[in-house]
Formats: structure tokens, C-alpha cells, sequence
């Protein structure tokens, strides 16, 4: 004798972009079924009900129960939000997952957003993205200097440090921006989003890889309060949604990414490797940015030194078995 009960969950994508606002309709969709039709949510693309970038004033508001996003968009807010989603050079996908539900990863964020009304459920991650679309070819660190590019997250901090000129622009709204030249260059996700914004119409040479972002997490944020007020078995059915969602979305991009980048290259895009000198002074200036938020910010700190303890621990293992195994395999002619 569960209580019908009615959500809505608000997302930071566009209609358009299946891939990223999948996650959310399956969730919805599996909460129905699980709860024999009791609990619905109702799921609503960017703008239907706020704005892109503004889901997480409404969760914590309680406009709306629930949104799904990026909380990287959100390092204006603090730079901690950035880790929820990615920073440079840091996890990749896999290892992102482990530190969330077998290292402290998940127990560190729900600290953190304890201040904002919010508990995050993981739900969903791109896997390692692009580098992004570029007007002109970019053949060392000089031609970064004044580049007006749109990014996303903690990333623009790095960018900004090597000469770049960033700006953060909601998906739906990017390829106006690059069209009439407000931005030289744009990254976004990676070769399934991308073709569907149409970027290389535009912009032809596609980079990688996107260093900023070895994976990029998305995750469910939930009203506290909305959340603490479910029985027991509704919050048993938004975990378990929750954590299928995730392992949904990046099996559905390692599906329909190469499929995408294929044609992406039929269609003229030119595909480039980032020089080695942009990689290393991209690397140098994301570890003293880390430095010195972790001087000025201590709930940075916290979160950032358990983060880096991890990332040094997994890559001594995945050097041998993962990287090793794939430079052998993936230089085969299969």
C-alpha cells in the first residue's frame, strides 16, 4: 500500500540530444515499472521548466524534485562541483565509477552537497570525449592565444591559463554562437552529440583527445528533503534506476560513437591529435590550478587530495592490464 506520488525532473540537454537525455527517461520509465505504476516522474528537456544551467537552483529550491546534468556546469557555484562531472587529466570512466561507489567518491560529494539541499545518485558518464571543432588547424600552443571557444566546467580555467578565450554556452545554443563567429572553436561531448549540433559544418578539424574530460559523469540530483520523505522502497527503486541508468548511457555511446565518427569523416570532418607541447603545458597548468584551489579551498582540498590518491593507485594497475592490452589489440588489422 505505497502512496502515488508524482515528480518532475528537470535536465540540463536539449531534446534533441537523445543520448544525454536518455538516461533520465529510462530512469523515469524504470521507477514506473518497478513501482507498478505509483511513482511517475516526469522528465523535461532544457527550458521546458528552467533553464539549462538552471536545474540545480531548482532542486535545492524544491521547484522541482529532481534534475539530471553535468556538475561541472556548476563550478561557478564552487569548483568542487567540477569533480563531479570531470576535470583535466583526471579519471577516466571506469575508474570514475569505482572511486564513486567503491572508494569515497560518492560518500565525499554527498558531504558537499549536503549545503545545497541536494543528494546525488551517478547516473550515466559519456565515457572519454573529443577535443573539440575548430575553425583553423591548431598545430602548437601559439595558436591557441585569443581562440574564443566555448567549454564547459573547470576545463575553461586551464584554457584560459594557456591563451584560450572561453565561454560557457548551453548545448542547444552552440552552433549559432560558432556560425556567426562569437566562438572560433567549441567541444562538446564527442562524435554521436556532436553530429547531431552539426559542428563540422562549420568548424572541420576535430581534435583529441578531449584531456579535460577522460570521462564525464552526469548525475541525479534529488530534493533532500523530497528524497527523505519516500518510503523505504521508492528510495530502493531510485537507487537501483539510478545506477542501471549510468551503466546505460555509456554503453549506448561506446555503441553509436564510431559509427558517428565514421561518418563525421565521410561527411569532411579532418581528424587531428593535439600536439605534444599543448598536452604539457595543458597538464603543467592543471596541476598548479589544483594547487591553488587547494590553498584557498578546503572543501576542494578534502575531496581533491582523496581524488588524486585514487587516480595514482588506479593507473599502476591499469597501465599493465587495460593499456596494455589495448596498445597491442587496437594496432591489430582485425
Amino acid at each position: 500500500a505505497q502512496p502515488t506520488l508524482r515528480w518532475r525532473l528537470a535536465c540540463s540537454w536539449p531534446k534533441s540530444l537523445d543520448a544525454l537525455l536518455g538516461p533520465a527517461e529510462f530512469f523515469a520509465k524504470t521507477v514506473h515499472s518497478l513501482s507498478g505504476g505509483k511513482f511517475t516522474i516526469t522528465v523535461h528537456p532544457a527550458g521546458e521548466l528552467v533553464p539549462a544551467y538552471g536545474v540545480v537552483d531548482a532542486v535545492q529550491n524544491a521547484t522541482v524534485e529532481c534534475c539530471h546534468t553535468a556538475p561541472y556546469y556548476f563550478f561557478g557555484k564552487d569548483d568542487v562541483f567540477a569533480i563531479g562531472t570531470a576535470i583535466p587529466f583526471g579519471l577516466n570512466s571506469r575508474q570514475m565509477t569505482a572511486w564513486m561507489f567503491e572508494g569515497n567518491g560518492l560518500k565525499l560529494m554527498r558531504d558537499f552537497l549536503h549545503s545545497y539541499n541536494i543528494i546525488n545518485f551517478p547516473m550515466g558518464n559519456t565515457g572519454a570525449q573529443m577535443g573539440g571543432w575548430y575553425r583553423k588547424e591548431i598545430k602548437s600552443l601559439a595558436d591557441l592565444k585569443g581562440l574564443k571557444m566555448r567549454t564547459a566546467g573547470i576545463a575553461g580555467k586551464v584554457q584560459e591559463r594557456l591563451g584560450v578565450l572561453t565561454q560557457s554556452i548551453p548545448g542547444g545554443e552552440i552552433y549559432t554562437a560558432l556560425e556567426k563567429g562569437t566562438i572560433d572553436a567549441v567541444e562538446f561531448v564527442g562524435p554521436y552529440d556532436d553530429s547531431k549540433l552539426g559542428f563540422y559544418k562549420v568548424a572541420p578539424h576535430y581534435y583529441y583527445p578531449g584531456w579535460w574530460e577522460g570521462s564525464a559523469q552526469t548525475d541525479l540530483y534529488v530534493n533532500i528533503k523530497a528524497y527523505e520523505a519516500l518510503p523505504a522502497e521508492y528510495k530502493a527503486m531510485v537507487e537501483a534506476a539510478s545506477a542501471a541508468a549510468h551503466v546505460m548511457m555509456q554503453a549506448n555511446y561506446d555503441v553509436k560513437n564510431p559509427l558517428a565518427l565514421k561518418q563525421l569523416v565521410a561527411a569532411g570532418a579532418k581528424l587531428h591529435r593535439f600536439p605534444k607541447d599543448i598536452l604539457e603545458a595543458a597538464f603543467r597548468e592543471a596541476t598548479a590550478l589544483y594547487g591553488e584551489l587547494s590553498a584557498k579551498n578546503p572543501r576542494w582540498k578534502k575531496i581533491y587530495e582523496d581524488y588524486i590518491k585514487f587516480r595514482a593507485e588506479a593507473n599502476m594497475w591499469f597501465r599493465f592490464a587495460e593499456a596494455g592490452f589495448d596498445d597491442f589489440i587496437q594496432a591489430q588489422k582485425l
